[in-house]
């Protein structure tokens, strides 16, 4: 339980219910997360329509790739649900287990190539307080991605980090 009691018959916003009943009616039920969300409804559907411009086909950055940095930035932030949340979503898509259970130690393991090693890098150092992204982070970068990929990327961990350190803040279970 968050530290936030939210019950599901809360007073949302009449604007925002239709969203929470698809929600609802999709999973069976809300999550502590989404019911803390839903109580700034205008800050909900900026936080969603953010994360549906990031999670697109389009997107420059793989799917696989993006369930694995939320991943991995939620191990950080020590959000045990948006690990379960990503972690699940990047077996979904086909990550290995392997892969996954070896996410914290990316930077020695086999299991991962050269660019997904530099992503997750990046995503480390935005996530870590006092890190700073260099120039020879962002020249490794530049060997993989594209200038609009790079802006993806950050814009990508800047979303997992408010994601996960609003769940941290509210005490969110999973």
């Amino acid at each position: 339980m968050s530290f936030i009691d939210t019950p599901d018959r809360h007073a949302y916003a009449l604007y925002i219910r239709p969203l929470l009943f698809l929600l609802r009616r999709k999973t069976g039920h809300l999550s502590e997360a989404v019911r803390l969300w839903g109580r700034v409804p205008s800050a909900f559907l900026g936080f969603l329509w953010m994360w549906r411009s990031l999670d697109r086909r389009a997107s420059p950055v793989d799917a696989r790739l993006r369930a694995l940095i939320r991943t991995r930035i939620s191990q950080l932030d020590v959000c045990a649900f948006c690990i379960d949340l990503n972690g699940s979503r990047a077996l979904e898509l086909g990550v290995a287990q392997d892969k996954l259970l070896a996410l914290a130690g990316f930077a020695g393991s086999p299991l991962f190539d050269e660019a997904e090693k530099a992503a997750l890098t990046f995503a480390e150092t935005i996530t870590i307080t006092g890190r700073k992204v260099d120039a020879g982070l962002m020249a490794r970068l530049k060997q993989h991605y594209s200038d609009d990929a790079i802006v993806e990327l950050a814009a990508l961990i800047a979303h997992q980090n408010l994601s996960a350190k609003f769940n941290g803040a509210l005490g969110v279970q999973l």
